[in-house]
């Protein structure tokens, strides 16, 4: 088995059993496992809340909101999300929700084209999780930066050492105490910051 081989979890909403059922038999369990089911906009966000999913798919219309509005809501997570839509209001739903990265899907629909448009989102919702870990890793450097910059600062302060020296002085105490840069930081400033 592939070790970067992904398992997608979906949550498929809609007022009837029928698209479930095509996504159930079309999606390989070993790739696409939990594949559950809300039957409106209320019981979806109940379960999004309590869960997490990759995956959002909408069949529009709900008996409690068309579904546009669940779509918008969650576009800000890194969830796929495709909203299904009768062809004709094709055009005006697609304009209201691309910009927030929700895919539109016209139906009545092939079950290919179903297939090829989950796969998509599979696609992008691994980007999206590739993206939010380099994000984080970044927003940690940057913490770590600010830490040690901080506490470079209060060395300059109270032991009037340059620049260079707080900061051959951090360098020297994570390499001898085998801490990090951070660490060594967070015990100056614990120190000194008053």
């Amino acid at each position: 088995m592939d070790a970067n081989k992904r398992v997608y979890s979906m949550l498929v909403v809609s007022e009837k059993d029928k698209l479930f059922d095509s996504l159930k038999e079309l999606l390989p369990a070993e790739d696409y496992y939990p594949v559950e089911l809300a039957h409106s906009a209320g019981e979806a966000r109940r379960k999004l809340v309590s869960g997490s999913y990759d995956l959002l798919v909408i069949n529009a219309p709900l008996r409690d909101d068309f579904g546009t509005q669940l779509a918008l809501d969650m576009s800000d997570t890194s969830m796929g999300i495709l909203l299904m839509v009768k062809a004709d209001l094709y055009d005006s739903v697609a304009y209201k929700v691309e910009n927030c990265g929700v895919f539109t899907l016209a139906k009545p629909n092939s079950k290919q084209a179903i297939y090829s448009a989950v796969k998509l989102l599979s696609a992008m919702n691994s980007k999206l999780k590739k993206m939010e870990k380099i994000e984080h890793a970044l927003k940690e450097k940057m913490a770590d930066i600010r830490i040690v910059n901080r506490a470079k600062w209060l060395l300059i302060e109270n032991l009037k050492m340059s620049e260079n020296d707080a900061h051959y002085y951090i360098e020297k105490q994570a390499m001898d105490t085998r801490m990090s840069r951070r660490e060594v930081a967070q015990g100056i400033i614990r120190t000194y910051d008053i």
